[in-house]
């Protein structure tokens, strides 16, 4: 029997792509057409003092990208085998997919119900969980490296040390957040109880790698963000450089918005951090730029293609199946 629900959904899978694709390229192209925080001629110039070992060291930085979401995706691959195996294509689509959806999206929220739509119903709460869980361990790599970093430059950047009231501001901020929770408990109990006991039924090998993934990863993406000092030949040691990014990934990653202004955001504290050591502003601000579009951009135009041939009956057809 024909069902009058299941034309509509389908309608509406479709507009939904091509709000997600329409969204993602208009933000795509013009953030590559937005020439105010990326100094063309600086690139070009650089480019145009290459010699041919200076091609590989390009080469090097694209290899850092591609491994870079090679990581995430063999990551949503092994958290998601506590529910069922998927394929390395199969994880592919749905990471690059997300990624598309959640450029539209405050916090990457769009990336959750991107991942969820892959699956049965009886499995989409899990998969926010999963995603949930992933985000976690990668924030908390961030904050690790991130405490690592402010320790290292403590007394290298006077703005850590002449506002240590802000750092306590943040911690009687904490402090009545957590206080709020605490009342709240209640209302939030039931959600965190259920959580918590699917989380501890996942088994400790996916967690292990999952968290050596998200390490993995970080590693990956703040040495790239070096490898680009060194191409614009920035002259600063490894240990300061790299606790300044460290630092620099831990504000921005705290600092609530879309995905579609992480490089002004990260943009404008590596301004702040590496003015500290005299390092040029256009300088900072056109790696910002050109590492967004190496790890966001490009990676999302992958992702459209996915968004595009997403087929949602293949999902509805494996729940009849299930009904049945």
């Amino acid at each position: 029997m024909y069902n009058i629900s299941e034309k509509y959904f389908s309608r509406l899978v479709f507009f939904a792509k091509i709000l997600i694709i329409a969204g993602a390229y208009y933000i795509i192209s013009g953030r590559i057409k937005d020439h105010g925080s990326f100094d063309a001629s600086l690139l070009t110039n650089q480019i145009g003092s290459f010699e041919l070992l200076d091609y590989s060291f390009m080469l090097l930085l694209l290899i850092f990208t591609f491994t870079n979401w090679v990581l995430e995706i063999i990551k949503w691959k092994s958290l998601v085998l506590f529910i069922k195996p998927i394929s390395f294509g199969n994880s592919a689509k749905q990471s690059l997919a997300s990624l598309t959806a959640s450029l539209i999206t405050p916090n990457r929220i769009g990336e959750y119900g991107a991942k969820a739509v892959y699956y049965q119903k009886n499995e989409r709460s899990k998969i926010l969980l999963l995603n949930f869980l992933s985000n976690v361990m990668q924030m908390s790599v961030t904050l690790i490296f991130g405490c690592l970093g402010s320790f290292i430059l403590w007394d290298k950047i006077t703005f850590l040390t002449a506002q240590r009231e802000s750092f306590n501001g943040f911690l009687i901020a904490s402090i009545l957040f957590i206080a709020t929770a605490i009342i709240l408990k209640n209302k939030w109990m039931g959600i965190y109880i259920s959580a918590r006991n699917q989380m501890l039924k996942i088994p400790h090998s996916i967690l292990k790698k999952s968290s050596l993934y998200s390490f993995l990863r970080y590693l990956v993406f703040s040495h790239q963000f070096y490898l680009f000092l060194i191409f614009f030949n920035v002259d600063i040691e490894y240990s300061t450089a790299m606790s300044i990014i460290f630092l620099m990934y831990f504000i921005s990653s705290v600092i609530p918005g879309f995905v579609i202004f992480d490089w002004l955001v990260k943009g404008s504290v590596a301004v702040s951090l590496f003015g500290f050591f005299g390092v040029d502003e256009l300088v900072i601000l056109s790696i910002t730029s050109l590492m967004w579009m190496l790890n966001f951009a490009l990676p999302s135009l992958v992702g459209m293609i996915f968004v595009l041939t997403f087929d949602e009956s293949s999902v509805t057809l494996r729940q009849r199946k299930i009904v049945k």
